[in-house]
């Protein structure tokens, strides 16, 4: 079987040497004095297996990722800084197909090493803490990866058990909640005196809801603010100088109990100098997310005034906090930071290209590995007499989604046959999950009629979720609808080219209904917002619901095949939560998406239109989709589609006729 290889080239090698050989001293470096040390922390986030610049999905090198790469960013600081950290922020275990070659054909015996954990040990990490992603294999699994590293894992807010004490420092945690590392510093004039550096970790506490058939009864979470501003104190009693938080939580300035991305009040916790973060896939400090939120300072990258830094994910940047620290008496303080985020690539004339090379060691030791998971991806299973891709997939119905309900209908009705629940009719819900967005023009799923590999299901079904059953009634199943029809912006009746998808509704939270039949009419206010809440009570996007040719009955009850995250409540999709589940089935769906195609032979996943939007006279609408779908625009059924010039950042743009 032929591989791939990942030799250097002289290209790539130049870039590298170059990112190493052409250093510009910080600042601090410079003005250091006797009484005062310059220390850079960097940090890598959510790298997701990506250990390597390739894209197994695609089964081609990709310069957008890759810890190797990331790498050489790393060693270039290391190079020319006086004193240096490095931490992870966590999600390394899973999200692309080597790490699922390992946690299910490979294994994980006692005393392996994990291919990420082999590259993330010769960079020699300082610490690292847990993100959701390394729960998705079981925690035995997990506790196997995490016993072959040579750094230590912290994480506060994860509990043994099912029950939290009267307060977080009684907990009984399944990891240590800090560490306080003993490091030596050189100041300005060349002498070296000890620091003492607090870490301090954080996960998100729904957890307990992504990946409960793993959690539930094993262990539970706590607030991540509550348990900080428990710990921390503990820590400066301790005698760290500096207290650092690894928070796997993203940026959001919203208040509330156990939230998901809680790093800005993280940084207002008392007694944190420094706060890394990860989870959400964007990039802090910088000139795109975050803006204009009160207290985050995107141009100097702090938050409530402490430094902070997101590096993107899979390897994309390297997150740097520079810190200037000042003796006083016998310990350390911060005096001044700075924080910026290292791209491994930048987007040139809609191509993308490579900032550095790779770390070579890297590369070599995971050769073997890499060959292996080429073979595991690569392995047919079926054949498809029609393309599957997901160019139009937020606009209309879609050949990528449709195999994914089909394969979970088929499913749920063998396992339900024999059930009390066998007489209720079964749907099938389904998002996409490859439809550019952060990706890239180059994030869609494009599979050719012909053989179906492995490969190719893993890029329908990007993550190991588990698939489940949920019981609802007609009136709820318009309710879920009318959630996902959220991602459309409202637009004005007569009016030409109106911007269509609202960017701040995730792609993965459009779930299609496959079953039923439904128009979308987006001149109506969206009900919902990204994030469940009740915008406008009285809309109703959702029109012409039919279900066996009929109106829905809201009363009727029907079963609706989908998966753990879903039916755990991730999306806040109303009424839909773990009170409504009948079945947790013990397959993930991609392996029910293998096993359908294995059953059927050749699958035939064209879209049947099940759904389109409502016809608005003399309207017309954009959106962005990749370059490539020019050559499926004229499968697309029920929407009414021409090219309408380039988009942004390699995209192409296309009109609808409404």
């Amino acid at each position: 079987m032929p591989t791939t290889s990942l030799a250097i080239s002289r290209r790539s090698f130049l870039t590298g040497t170059a990112a190493t050989a052409f250093v510009m001293l910080h600042p601090f470096s410079a003005r250091a004095q006797a009484n005062q040390a310059h220390l850079r922390i960097m940090e890598t986030t959510d790298i997701h297996v990506n250990v390597l610049p390739y894209d197994y999905y695609g089964d081609k090198p990709n310069d957008t990722m890759g810890l190797s790469r990331t790498a050489t960013l790393i060693d270039a600081v290391r190079k020319e800084a006086t004193n240096a950290m490095l931490v992870d922020n966590g999600d390394f275990l899973q999200g692309n197909p080597m790490g699922d070659y390992v946690a299910y054909e490979r294994g994980m015996k006692d005393g392996d090493i994990h291919p990420v954990v082999k590259a993330m040990n010769l960079l020699g990490y300082d610490a690292s803490t847990l993100g959701n992603h390394e729960f998705n294999y079981g925690l035995s699994f997990m506790d196997k990866v995490l016993a072959g590293a040579n750094f230590p894992f912290v994480c506060a807010n994860l509990v043994r058990g099912t029950q939290l004490a009267s307060n977080p420092r009684e907990d009984s945690l399944y990891l240590k909640p800090y560490m306080i590392l003993e490091k030596t510093l050189k100041d300005g004039a060349g002498a070296e005196h000890p620091i003492k550096v607090g870490i301090i970790g954080f996960v998100p506490p729904q957890i307990m809801i992504w990946d409960s058939k793993n959690l539930t009864g094993n262990v539970t979470t706590r607030d991540i603010v509550e348990t900080a501003e428990a710990w921390v104190p503990q820590i400066r009693e301790e005698g760290a100088d500096i207290v650092i938080a690894l928070s796997h939580s993203g940026i959001d300035t919203g208040t509330g109990d156990m939230m998901e991305n809680a790093s800005f009040h993280v940084a207002g916790v008392d007694g944190i100098d420094a706060v890394f973060t990860g989870h959400q896939h964007l990039v802090f400090p910088g000139k795109k997310d975050f803006q204009g939120l009160a207290g985050v300072d995107t141009e100097k990258g702090t938050l409530q005034g402490k430094p902070a830094v997101q590096a993107g994910f899979w390897g994309s940047h390297m997150g740097l906090i520079d810190l200037l620290l000042e003796r006083d008496g016998n310990s350390w303080k911060v005096v001044s930071a700075t924080s910026e985020a290292r791209p491994i690539y930048e987007r040139v004339d809609g191509k993308n290209n490579a900032l550095v090379g790779d770390d070579q060691r890297i590369v070599d030791d995971l050769k073997s590995e890499h060959e292996a998971t080429l073979a595991y991806v690569r392995r047919p299973v079926g054949k498809t007499s029609a393309p599957l891709y997901s160019y139009f997939a937020l606009v209309a119905d879609d050949p990528s989604v449709q195999i994914v309900s089909q394969a979970q209908t088929w499913y749920i009705k063998d396992l339900l046959k024999d059930s009390q629940w066998k007489d209720l009719p079964v749907l099938s819900a389904a998002a996409p999950f490859k439809s550019g967005g952060r990706g890239g023009p180059d994030y869609y799923t494009d599979v050719p009629a012909g053989d179906i590999a492995i490969k190719n299901v893993a890029d329908l079904y990007l993550y190991p979720n588990t698939v489940r059953a949920v019981a609802i009634t007609g009136a709820q199943v318009k309710e879920w609808l009318e959630m996902s029809a959220g991602i459309f912006n409202q637009v004005e009746a007569g009016k030409t080219d109106q911007p269509l998808i609202n960017p701040d509704f995730p792609a993965y939270n459009f779930d299609v209904i496959d079953g039923v039949t439904y128009k979308v009419d987006v001149s109506q206010p969206p009900k919902y917002d990204p994030k469940g809440g009740v915008l406008n009570a009285g809309s109703s996007r959702i029109v012409d619901l039919m279900f066996d040719g009929k109106p829905i009955d809201p009363a009727a009850n029907f079963v609706v095949a989908t998966n753990n995250y879903r039916a755990g409540g991730g999306g806040n999709f109303p009424e839909i939560n773990m009170s409504k589940v009948i079945l947790e089935a013990p397959d993930t769906n991609r392996d029910v998406i293998v096993r359908y195609i294995v059953q059927e032979g050749t699958i035939n996943p064209s879209a049947d239109a099940n759904w389109s939007f409502v016809p608005l006279p003399g309207t017309t609408v954009l959106f962005e989709t990749g370059p490539k779908a020019k050559d499926f625009i004229g499968e697309v059924k029920a929407v009414k589609i021409e090219a309408a010039g380039d988009g942004e950042g390699g995209f192409a743009k296309y009109r609808i006729t409404l």
